[in-house]
């Protein structure tokens, strides 16, 4: 069972709802998805209909000392959800601490959903800003992807910012009327191997889709942005390890 980890180079990029459109078009293919949120962001769960009053999640469950699988939630069936529940500010450092505590605990839950069979892909909406926890939740995909836009302030951090090892790089908001963004993308193509051989155009359909609550994909089939992750899933299944043939 691939596991996937989708990272912003910075926040504001489009992570989050990438990253539940590549849920929703591997789940077109036939795959199994569990989506996993890992941002105390928390905002997730609202690609995929939960209301706004939601605070359940395996972050919440683990300091109330409940079972934290008992939280994903079921958005149809082989498309399963994650989230990471709501904290309050004085709560996320005790959060952090136990994580400290026990660095393994996450290695050990994706291990237990490895072993379960319930799932052919894990998808890991990973929060841009690094850390420990971070990267060890990075240590234990079979890929990820660096999600970034087409201007200075990413290109920039390309440079700045060391980037995972393995990881590949996901042009998201691509617009083509844009002669820099033309410009940076032509320079990324010759002098950047991890670059993923495809972009995900800047497109209303995406905005659109998380106000109606639901993946790109299921709010407009026919957009360019679900076109193109489905296509993001196609490769997924050719290239990422552990996929079947």
């Amino acid at each position: 069972m691939p596991v996937i980890a989708l990272q912003g180079i910075r926040g504001g990029v489009g992570t989050t709802s990438v990253t539940a459109g590549l849920a929703w078009a591997l789940r077109r293919l036939g795959e199994r998805v569990l989506v996993i949120d890992f941002s105390p962001d928390n905002q997730l769960c609202l690609h995929f209909n939960a209301p706004l009053s939601l605070t359940a999640g395996w972050a919440r469950a683990e300091l109330d000392a409940s079972p934290w699988h008992q939280e994903a939630l079921r958005y149809e069936e082989g498309l399963d959800l994650l989230p990471f529940g709501h904290l309050s500010v004085a709560e996320h450092p005790r959060w952090l601490a136990q994580h400290r505590q026990e660095p393994g605990r996450w290695m050990q839950y994706l291990t237990q959903l490895r072993d379960s069979g319930d799932y052919d892909w894990l998808l890991l909406d990973l929060p841009a800003a690094d850390s420990a926890c971070a990267e060890r939740w990075r240590a234990a995909a079979d890929a990820v992807f660096c999600v970034l836009t087409a201007d200075a302030n990413s290109h920039i951090r390309l440079h700045r910012q060391q980037m995972p090892p393995g990881s590949r790089l996901l042009l998201n908001q691509f617009s083509a009327d844009s002669r820099l963004q033309q410009d940076l993308q032509q320079y990324w193509r010759q002098h950047l191997d991890a670059l993923l051989p495809l972009s995900i155009h800047r497109d209303e359909a995406m905005a659109e889709a998380l106000a109606a609550k639901q993946p790109v994909g299921e709010y407009s089939a026919i957009s360019l942005a679900a076109d193109e992750l489905n296509v993001l899933a196609g490769w997924c299944l050719a290239h990422v390890s552990g996929a079947r043939p």
